[in-house]
């Protein structure tokens, strides 16, 4: 059955794998997906939503550069919302809430339609390793299946431990077994692994809830959409998700339960994600606060299922359900399944290059939650390189490395590997010291030309993206040279409470202003018959105007890049007390203080340190 060799193997139907299987497959490479359940492919373990702060740029990212999660997330959406409009766009961040069954029967439709792509349901039980060379897998009822390269995207399977109370039983997700037999063979090798916990919350029956206790949550009045391909559509009609809050109440119940629970009683001795805490956790930790947030969000159109935002949890059931049952909306719930905490094996990021193949086992390549990230999309993003990386090596060629300037991918990636991680690594646009660079409306620009050239990204993507932003600089030419004159500004400028002016001017020079915006411009004459005549997109029209109105913006940021890396090399006095340091982040100083770096590159590197602390840092030091 599998007297072929395969030139990529992907082990694992989750995000990374389902991003890395399609990427291999469609630059050229004979691909196999092993997978313990092909029901499960690209399956929603936890939150039924894509993107988010950050995340959402990664989704485009994965879309410009031809992977398929950005088009399975419009194909499947419920609800859109552009997260921080009210910032700068550098922060504006796309999430969609998905239905959960559609997003797992379209990741699978889109696998299945993908040449050179073939599918196994097994689990591979270990590596096939002959005279210290990689040949392929070995599954667990025998087979040996010979690959040139071998993606491991294994997400929470490797030994997985659940946790519901005092009672843990083994799985890599509730109701499937867990992967046994991978991680004491590498260790074997020579890897150094971990044990890190994720959580998920109770799922509960929609039909007990009283939405009219809680705050409604409706999506954008005009919804926008992740792919770039015109393939794809926004949605139209939206299903609302809404919210309600824990009371100190709610919280006393959970303390009741604290003596059972895993993760205070010692039985979980790995460590969660500190920037997506279990319930316990937070009043645990935040035990000054009365109340926390609590968003109520659909699973799907045919389904009234519904996901508990904020209540991850891993407490006994029955202190869950009385905890719930005192949520406001909340008195006559059924739960569906209790919330459960899950322990996984993952392996220290630091041991691979930066195309994600190890330095240990040629031709081996790791990407998801085995290199101790959480998140659909980082895992997603990390599956696209490696499936990328994997063929270009095979075939002889150099690798496909972003940079830090270049995409939240690159950051991703250079974060893992030059610092490592010790807690679920979850991206923030505040890891990106670029992020005006590193924007979502242009993911296209930055990043589909280099994925077409090494024969991922279609045609059509190219030639979509050369058109959109040909367009912009049309609109650009325009506003930079076309003058307005006063009496057609100034009623604008009056409207906006911005000073008059008694000249002509630039219609760029406008729009530069903190308030006035492309649609403002529009009215006026001098630029009415330009924008009636031709027909512009949304997006080149944002394009155009975020060009301009931010280009000072996005200038002084290069200035600050460049003299961040002169200034790497600074050494930090041993003795430095950065307790004084108020602008950094609270993980910041924990890391600082523990670790003590000797030099500003050093400090650089640190998993939690971001580019604003170090900015911080160097200003405290007089630089």
């Amino acid at each position: 059955m599998f007297s072929q060799s395969y030139d990529v193997i992907v082990v694992g139907g989750g995000h990374a794998g389902g991003e890395a299987a399609a990427a291999a497959a469609n630059m050229g490479a004979k691909t196999l997906l092993v997978t313990m359940n092909l029901q499960t492919i690209g399956q929603m373990s936890c939150n039924p939503a894509m993107g988010g702060i950050a995340k959402g740029q990664i989704v485009r990212e994965i879309d410009a550069l031809g992977g398929y999660s950005g088009i399975v997330t419009d194909r499947s959406s419920i609800q859109f919302k552009m997260l921080n409009l009210s910032k700068g766009p550098a922060m504006w961040s796309p999430r969609s809430q998905n239905d959960r069954a559609l997003f797992s029967q379209f990741w699978r439709e889109m696998l299945e339609s993908t040449e050179n792509l073939d599918f196994y349901q097994e689990m591979v039980s270990s590596l096939w390793i002959e005279k210290n060379k990689l040949r392929g897998v070995k599954t667990g009822l025998g087979q040996k299946i010979k690959g040139k390269t071998v993606v491991l995207t294994n997400g929470t399977f490797l030994n997985g431990l659940i946790h519901v109370g005092d009672k843990n039983f083994g799985g890599g997700r509730a109701g499937e077994k867990a992967a046994k037999g991978i991680t004491e063979q590498l260790v074997s090798l020579g890897f150094e692994s971990g044990r890190m916990k994720t959580g998920t919350p109770p799922r509960v029956d929609g039909r007990s809830l009283d939405y009219s206790k809680m705050i409604i949550q409706p999506g954008d009045k005009h919804p926008q959409k992740f792919s770039y391909l015109k393939s794809t559509s926004t949605i139209n009609n939206q299903l609302p998700c809404h919210m309600t809050y824990t009371s100190p109440l709610v919280h006393d119940i959970l303390r009741e339960g604290f003596d059972r629970s895993p993760m205070f009683n010692g039985r979980i001795k790995s460590v969660g994600p500190r920037y997506c805490p279990s319930i316990e956790d937070k009043i645990d930790r935040f035990s000054e606060r009365e109340r926390h947030q609590l968003f109520v969000e659909p699973e799907g159109w045919n389904t009234v299922e519904v996901y508990v935002n904020g209540f991850s949890t891993s407490l006994p059931e029955d202190v869950q359900f009385k905890a719930l049952r005192s949520v406001e909306g909340f008195e006559k719930v059924k739960f569906f399944r209790p919330g459960y905490a899950i322990e996984y094996d993952y392996f220290h990021p630091t041991q691979l290059k930066y195309t994600l193949e190890t330095k240990i086992v040629d031709n081996l390549f790791f990407a998801g939650q085995i290199n101790g990230t959480t998140g659909y999309e980082e895992a997603g993003s990390q599956g696209l390189m490696a499936g990328i990386n994997a063929v270009l090596k095979i075939k002889n060629k150099d690798p496909f490395i972003l940079k830090r300037d270049e995409a939240y991918i690159g950051v991703l990636i250079d974060d893992l590997i030059t610092k490592g991680t010790k807690e679920p690594y979850r991206m923030f646009t505040s890891r990106a010291e670029y992020r005006m660079l590193l924007r979502q409306d242009n993911a296209d620009e930055r990043l589909t030309q280099k994925s077409h050239r090494i024969g991922l990204a279609s045609k059509e993507r190219l030639r979509l993206c050369e058109e959109k932003y040909s367009k912009s600089k049309d609109i650009i030419s325009v506003l930079k040279t076309q003058s307005i004159k006063p009496q057609n500004i100034n009623p604008i400028l009056t409207s906006k409470e911005s000073a008059n002016v008694k000249q002509s001017n630039k219609a760029a020079k406008f729009l530069s202003r903190p308030n006035i915006y492309l649609h403002d411009l529009k009215k006026c004459p001098e630029l009415k018959d330009v924008f009636n005549t031709k027909t512009y997109s949304k997006e080149v029209l944002d394009q155009a105007e975020i060009q301009i109105k931010y280009s000072g913006y996005i200038a002084k940021e290069r200035a600050n890049a460049d003299k961040l890396h002169r200034l790497e090399g600074v050494l930090i006095p041993p003795k430095f007390d950065y307790n004084k340091l108020k602008s950094i982040s609270a993980e910041a100083k924990e890391k600082l203080n523990k670790i003590k770096p000797q030099t500003i590159s050093q400090a650089s590197r640190i998993s939690g340190v971001s580019p604003n602390d170090i900015s911080v840092l160097l200003v405290y030091m007089g630089r």
